[in-house]
């Protein structure tokens, strides 16, 4: 607990020097792609903060619970199995656009320029996106990252602010800053939600941004004082997306918008958001268990059997499976096998494992597996049981293992400003363009200088 705690403890500390790094970089902008930039990881810095504060107070309200006995109701039973880990991607993020034939075919005027990006939370796990300009020359709004996190489940937010063609730098990249108050930089509700994160921790307690009291323990590093000047971002619209909406294809779900036409940072939402969402369990792409077993009534020697994703595939030997040899055969496995115990008999002092599995037809195929020792049988059956959770958790990811592209190094612009059309990609279909990973959501090199 105390590692962990530490963990967490240091990931708050090195936030408050991003953020801090950030606002510094805001203050001084001279230019307005700058600006747009540094208050973006401005935002996302806070929501990061956030995020760790709310996760080390649940840690600390669980350690409490323990010492005075009592089973933490946030971790649920100690005897309930947790389905294993997985990688989820999201990528091909579009978000259309409705414009009025009034504005999208106006040639002429001033355009209402809007610059946006998309934070993706997943627990205490933040990412963002690239900025992209968005006015009434686009039809969609594209994000072209490819983000992978390990867990479900993922938020989308999409954020907003009005850009000002007329940009003239803030009042620290003169002089020094005159004004810290701390609800400006993120809009009021972002801004009493840290502010009273805060006042709690310098009170001694670890603040309940959720809405709940603290627990006890030394508080977090206070945050520093922000700049207001420049450009803030505003909340425009969010989803919810859970382990139902993973599918191997491009999809569309519903959007839930946050902001009204007479706010300046409105752009005409169509209510939904298209992207990929592919996953990939770990009981898919790593082993579950693996050792020497027996197959009745073939072999009776000697084989090297190893349990991943949706078969049980057998080998000569534990060498013959690390050179990739051909194996000697191969049992199906999914979400409908049944497995069970049966004893050989007193001479033998050891167990079989029985394993149905349905085909296509309505046949089910049964295949017999012999272990060493009922230690071994135990095992055995532990990762079946097991696996079998795993599939029922994930659901339709386990049925065929979905591809998630290798992302390439992220991009070295600071503003997407040319877009195309959903419409005409989903008309004459073109190849996908390079995707992008947000390995480590920093703020720009500016800030670390």
């Amino acid at each position: 607990h105390h590692l962990v705690d530490g963990e967490v403890q240091r990931q708050i500390d090195r936030e408050v020097r991003m953020r801090e790094g950030a606002s510094k970089l805001l203050a001084a902008c001279s230019q307005r792609d700058q600006a747009l930039e540094a208050s973006k990881s401005l935002l996302t810095c806070n929501t990061r903060i956030l995020a760790l504060l709310s996760q080390l107070q649940r840690m600390r309200e669980a350690q409490v619970l323990q010492r005075v006995g009592h089973r933490s109701c946030i971790g649920g039973s100690l005897d309930e199995r947790l389905p294993c880990m997985g990688h989820v991607a999201i990528s091909d993020l579009r978000i259309p656009l409705m414009w009025k034939d009034s504005e999208y075919f106006k040639s002429k005027g001033e355009l209402h320029r809007c610059a946006v990006f998309c934070l993706l939370q997943c627990g205490r796990e933040i990412y963002d996106t690239d900025l992209v300009m968005a006015d009434r020359t686009l039809t969609d709004i594209c994000f072209e990252d490819t983000i992978i996190f390990p867990c479900f489940e993922l938020r989308v937010e999409l954020y907003s602010t009005c850009v000002v063609e007329d940009f003239s730098p803030g009042p620290g990249a003169l002089g020094p800053r005159r004004h810290n108050r701390l609800s400006s930089s993120l809009g009021c509700t972002s801004g009493r939600r840290i502010r009273a994160a805060l006042e709690s921790a310098a009170c001694g307690t670890i603040p309940n941004v959720e809405g709940g009291d603290g627990g006890g323990g030394s508080p977090p590093p206070l945050l520093p004082a922000l700049c207001t000047e420049g450009p803030k971002y505003h909340l425009l619209a969010h989803t919810t997306l859970t382990i139902a909406h993973v599918q191997d294809s491009f999809r569309t779900h519903d959007l839930s918008i946050s902001a009204t036409e007479d706010s300046a940072f409105w752009l005409p939402l169509y209510g939904s958001v298209c992207c990929r969402l592919a996953a990939q369990p770990l009981c898919m792409t790593q082993q579950v268990i693996s050792g020497r077993i027996k197959k009745e009534p073939e072999c009776w020697t000697d084989i090297y059997g190893v349990l991943k994703g949706t078969s049980l595939i057998c080998y000569h030997s534990q060498e013959g499976m690390v050179a990739q040899e051909e194996p000697l055969f191969t049992i199906d496995i999914n979400k409908e096998t049944r497995i069970h115990v049966s004893e050989r008999g007193p001479l033998h002092h050891t167990q079989s494992i029985s394993i149905s599995t349905h085909t296509r037809g309505d046949e089910a195929v049964t295949h017999t597996l012999v272990t060493h020792t009922p230690q071994d049988t135990q095992r055995w059956m532990e990762a079946f049981w097991q696996h079998f959770y795993d599939m029922s958790q994930w659901k339709q990811c386990c049925n065929d293992l979905m591809k998630i592209e290798v992302p390439s190094p992220r991009k070295s612009h600071l503003v997407t400003a040319k877009q195309g059309s959903l419409y005409h990609e989903i008309v004459t279909p073109s190849s996908p363009g390079e995707s992008v990973v947000i390995q480590d959501n920093s703020v720009s090199a500016e800030v670390w200088a």
